[in-house]
């Protein structure tokens, strides 16, 4: 279930800071706060789903937070406090005028987190997710799938920027699918590098019957074809600066006009641009309008290259694995565990792409059930050597717990006490493993 974010406020520097580390590891989105001040402004401008607030603080009393909110707004967040053992009957009065629960001082972290997971508010879900870890497991992919759904409701345009390969159109359309309205929303998608110069205004805003030379019939452009749905522009930096022109007026405007006609056409949908060139380098090269950037660049959202997250190669790894297997039937491949070392050594300079096709060379390839490194790389690629040893049983059992956790993690939506069930451990025993294997809450390895 997706909450809305806790607030904390917490002075202690080394409680805050614990706190913080923990409900971030039980995947809840904490905004910390170390005074009344700073609670009731953060308080004022955001929706929570529940507070975790100390009664002493520095410049005041938490309670007396609790109450002056109450009294001004009914539908205030349910608030659990933080209390020693002098201020028991302070807590219990607390209580009595409305607050959800308090702890005592030293507390159990773990039913802490029960008594938030017990009040805290779900967040309003337009629509039912996506699988989760259809981006990856890796902590950055996961940031980046949890905050799609926000991005969907509110934002009319999202800029997504990452190397040739690395899954912006995937980000693309994971947006889309939480954005649309219904089945029938369409999601139009072009790659601007590919579009001549001469063709680029005839594709995107259409042309009407006769309009020039070989017009035979009338055509609706991309942007029309895209109304009520989402229109990804993929490399976007590539489009010359004539059409950057019409496009951003087209934007504005929500209306387009066909070649060869006077009539303008309303149209709507999200805008969702891809590049991997630096656009902000490009407007001050004066190659790159201004104005659009601003327009285009609402929401950013970077893709960072697969060798940035290596958690994410093995997962997808398997996924092609699995791909090729449903679609071509045969027996299930293994990958031995040298080519498994190597393709986490590889830089991958062509990212998912380029895993994706090695994958299937293997395959295809391959005589035996068993892939091994040159399975999957032409000749003259640099691989580990034959002769150095595979990882220890220990790295090789760590890599495989470590894949194992995230995967299970991205499973329940990084739900900590679901996940835990899920394996048949405790909370704590989740928790201290991760913490072992360098692992943060949202289901990878701590950066």
């Amino acid at each position: 279930m997706n909450t809305l974010p806790l607030c904390l406020i917490e002075d202690d520097e080394i409680m805050g800071e614990s706190l913080l580390d923990r409900f971030q590891l039980e995947g809840i989105e904490v905004e910390w706060r170390r005074t009344c001040t700073e609670g009731a402004k953060a308080l004022a401008t955001t929706r929570f789903g529940a507070v975790v607030s100390d009664i002493n603080l520095p410049d005041g009393d938490g309670g007396r937070l609790f109450l002056e909110l109450k009294a001004r707004d009914p539908a205030a967040p349910p608030f659990i406090f933080i209390t020693g053992y002098g201020t028991i009957e302070r807590a219990v009065g607390l209580l009595k005028a409305g607050a959800a629960d308090y702890v005592t001082k030293p507390f159990d972290l773990d039913r802490l987190v029960e008594k938030v997971r017990e009040v805290i508010r779900p967040a309003v879900v337009e629509h039912d997710p996506a699988p989760a870890g259809r981006l990856g497991i890796s902590p950055v992919m996961q940031r980046i799938e949890q905050s799609l759904p926000r991005m969907a409701r509110h934002a009319s345009a999202v800029l997504i920027t990452g190397e040739s390969g690395a899954g912006k159109e995937h980000v693309a359309q994971l947006f889309h699918e939480f954005a649309r309205d219904e089945d029938v929303c369409p999601f139009v998608a072009v790659n601007c590098a590919s579009l001549p110069e001469s063709l680029m205004e005839a594709e995107l805003f259409g042309y009407e019957k006769g309009a020039f030379t070989g017009a035979s019939r009338m055509k609706k452009g991309l942007l029309e074809q895209a109304s009520c749905g989402t229109l990804f522009l993929d490399e976007i930096g590539e489009m010359p600066l004539p059409m950057q022109s019409k496009l951003l007026r087209a934007i504005q405007d929500r209306r387009i006009t066909r070649i060869g006609s006077e009539i303008s056409i309303p149209v709507g949908f999200r805008l969702v641009c891809a590049t991997h060139r630096d656009l902000k380098s490009m407007v001050a090269q004066g190659t790159f309008r201004e104005d659009l950037f601003y327009r285009i660049n609402v929401i950013h959202v970077r893709v960072p290259p697969l060798r940035e997250r290596p958690e994410d190669i093995l997962h997808f790894l398997r996924r092609f694995l699995d791909d090729f297997q449903c679609e071509h039937g045969g027996e299930r491949r293994v990958v031995d565990t040298r080519a498994e070392q190597v393709l986490l050594d590889y830089p991958w300079p062509g990212n998912l792409r380029e895993l994706k096709n090695c994958v299937e060379r293997a395959c295809i390839l391959a005589q035996g059930r068993v892939l091994d490194a040159e399975a999957f790389f032409e000749e003259g690629v640099t691989l580990l050597p034959s002769g150095v040893a595979a990882p220890t049983l220990a790295e090789h059992m760590a890599r495989v717990e470590r894949e194992y956790l995230s995967r299970a993690l991205a499973r329940c939506g990084n739900h900590m006490g679901n996940t835990a069930l899920e394996l048949g451990i405790s909370r704590k025993n989740l928790w201290e493993k991760m913490r072992k294997l360098g692992m943060r809450g949202e289901g990878g390895e701590d950066g």
